[in-house]
């Protein structure tokens, strides 16, 4: 038996469903590999094969450019307005008040029924034919296609808080697809666009297992008091909220300094930002009041524009322990390390992407600027649960960080990230896809 047939046959045993994301970045991939990680089978891709033929690879390779070049120029100043507009209107998402209908098709609704009528989606239907399987997938084409095309085992993994029409089915009440929802605000935009309310379940966001632990959540426990520990040193916090952090058991004495962690997206984007705020973290790093992770992901010219912006301060010679850089050229291997990052990270900065649920793990966020309309929502959604901070001048971080660690501001955005955020989406979604079965 091939490699390929058997993860099918262990994917059909074990869950009775096909995984599949695709490389639009790492919005769509954590999710899905969070998934197929604690069920023991692969992420298929919907642009690669078995599930696209050579015409839809070339169709989803031009769409993927698109986007990355449009991304990493609607950052640049000047220039980059016009980019901006764009990426703007091709993800905007229509005020949800007053609630009303809004399930009409838009542009980008459209465009996929135009696809799928010139066959975009049969060969992942064909596939899942092939197999007896259904299919649960991350990104919203896959779905939308698959029912499109008559497919009636579908489940969809929602990656953002709030989304476009396009999400949604071609044609709502007669869709097969079930939606996991990670916020509640997922679940009422869903049913203006038209969707059934017994096709929707809030779960929240598959968070790794690897960072979570299972249903009582001991390695997230662990990992929380550690973390705030670090980040409350003069204990106003924990004075202010000792009967509640009781729950935690004693907290242990820091481990080291806070640990930040400045991460950019898949396409690159603001990638130039450490030029402006390591002038400001530098003295702070080399005191050892801080340690600095710059991630690169998978992007060798970002390690690269990295080290450099390191080398101008001075901070190239330091020890490993105070400074760092995750780049790795594989993007299994990049996700694997982040995860493992990110129980040791105190803050994380970077854009609101799906990253903003993370903040459910307990680690208090510092947001850059959105890049598209959906991530303007989930810093909204962040904000609006406490569990973000606007980044601000980014030239004066470290006062500002000194600041919000002397006042315990840091420490009661990782506590209500754990206490109002849900982290059991990657238990609830298994076991929704098990009562399926």
């Amino acid at each position: 038996m091939s490699l390929q047939a058997a993860a099918v046959s262990k994917a059909k045993s074990e869950t009775g469903a096909a995984v599949v994301a695709i490389d639009m970045g790492y919005g769509h991939m954590r999710p899905a590999r969070s998934i197929a990680n604690h069920l023991g089978v692969p992420v298929l891709h919907a642009d690669r094969e078995p599930l696209a033929d050579a015409e839809e690879r070339r169709r989803w390779q031009g769409i993927r450019d698109f986007y990355e070049h449009v991304s990493r120029l609607s950052t640049l100043p000047v220039v980059g307005e016009p980019m901006r507009i764009l990426l703007n209107s091709i993800t905007d998402i229509p005020s949800l008040y007053p609630f009303r209908d809004l399930s009409s098709p838009n542009v980008g609704t459209n465009i996929l029924r135009y696809s799928a009528y010139n066959g975009l989606g049969h060969s992942i239907v064909s596939y899942l034919q092939e197999h007896d399987l259904p299919l649960l997938t991350t990104f919203y084409s896959p779905a939308v296609l698959a029912d499109y095309h008559g497919y009636d085992r579908i489940f969809c993994v929602v990656t953002d808080s709030d989304v476009n029409r396009v999400w949604a089915p071609i044609k709502p009440p007669s869709s097969k697809i079930h939606y996991f929802a990670p916020s509640g605000r997922v679940v009422r935009r869903l049913r203006a666009y038209g969707v059934n309310q017994d096709k929707i379940t809030l779960t929240g966001f598959p968070l790794p297992d690897a960072l979570v632990g299972g249903q009582e959540a001991p390695v997230l426990r662990r990992n929380l008091a550690a973390r705030l520990a670090r980040l409350d040193p003069k204990q106003v916090f924990r004075n202010q909220y000792q009967a509640e952090l009781e729950q935690l058991g004693e907290l242990p004495a820091p481990s080291g300094p806070p640990h930040l962690v400045f991460a950019v997206g898949g396409a690159g984007a603001q990638a130039d930002l450490p030029e402006e705020f390591l002038p400001s973290l530098a003295p702070l790093i080399r005191d050892g009041r801080f340690r600095l992770t710059l991630v690169a992901g998978v992007r060798a010219e970002v390690k690269a524009q990295f080290e450099t912006h390191l080398a101008r301060n001075h901070l190239a010679a330091i020890p490993r322990h105070g400074v760092n850089i995750l780049f790795e050229p594989n993007v299994d291997a990049y996700f694997a390390r982040f995860d493992e990052m990110l129980a040791d990270t105190d803050v994380l900065w970077t854009k609101p992407s799906e990253v903003v649920f993370y903040a459910g793990l307990g680690i208090p966020l510092l947001l850059t600027d959105p890049i598209g309309v959906h991530e303007k929502y989930n810093r909204q959604f962040a904000r609006e649960n406490a569990v973000a901070l606007k980044q601000r001048d980014p030239r004066f971080v470290g006062d500002r960080l000194v600041e919000l660690l002397d006042d315990g501001h840091l420490a009661a955005a990782a506590w209500t990230g754990y206490k109002r955020l849900p982290h059991q989406g990657l238990y609830r979604i298994i076991d929704k896809l098990r009562q399926s079965g």
